[in-house]
């Protein structure tokens, strides 16, 4: 049990992090381009960094007090849930190529 509980917890930890630098990846290359490709290229880039952009907004709007502690609650829970998704993903990858050595 306890074992399990530190995967899932290192899983969501692995997950924020890979949204993070895809966050930052992100901003360095493209920046705040409104052509077609921009779009393109932010959407395609939110599916890894959507948990850290959630987060950081849920914050803000928590900080700005325009959203209510349970919106703010519920924007957790789903940027957690994702990381754990992209987490798992990333862990997948990493185990299939250390067995590959």
């Amino acid at each position: 049990m306890f074992h399990d509980s530190i995967v899932l917890l290192y899983a969501i930890t692995v997950g924020f992090t890979t949204s993070g630098i895809a966050a930052s990846v992100y901003g360095l290359i493209c920046g705040n381009k409104k052509d077609k490709f921009g779009r393109t290229v932010y959407l395609g880039s939110m599916v890894i960094a959507g948990p850290l952009v959630l987060f950081e907004r849920a914050a803000q709007a928590r900080r700005d007090k325009s959203w209510p502690g349970v919106a703010v609650f519920l924007a957790t829970l789903v940027a957690g849930y994702w990381s754990f998704a992209i987490g798992l993903f990333v862990l997948d990858i990493a185990l299939t190529l250390a067995k590959a050595r």
